[in-house]
């Protein structure tokens, strides 16, 4: 069940995503900013700074997850 929960919550986080920089950094910042909560205030500006860093650097080609489900 918890590889299950990991799997949903790593699939919704990558829907955020977006193929303009501004767009990936943005979402990166929220994600990273999530993901810090767990980790306190401190864990949040980390986390923040961490995804919106990695949002802006990453081309979205390097991202391919592959056709969609609904589309084969």
């Amino acid at each position: 069940m918890r590889t299950f929960a990991l799997a949903m919550m790593a699939a919704l986080l990558l829907t955020g995503c977006g193929t303009a920089r501004g767009d990936r950094g943005l979402s990166g910042a929220g994600i990273g900013a999530g993901i810090g909560l767990i980790g306190g205030p401190p864990g949040v500006i980390v986390g923040g700074a961490v995804g919106a860093v990695v949002g802006l650097v990453t081309p979205p080609s390097k991202v391919n997850l592959g056709r969609p489900a609904w589309n084969q």
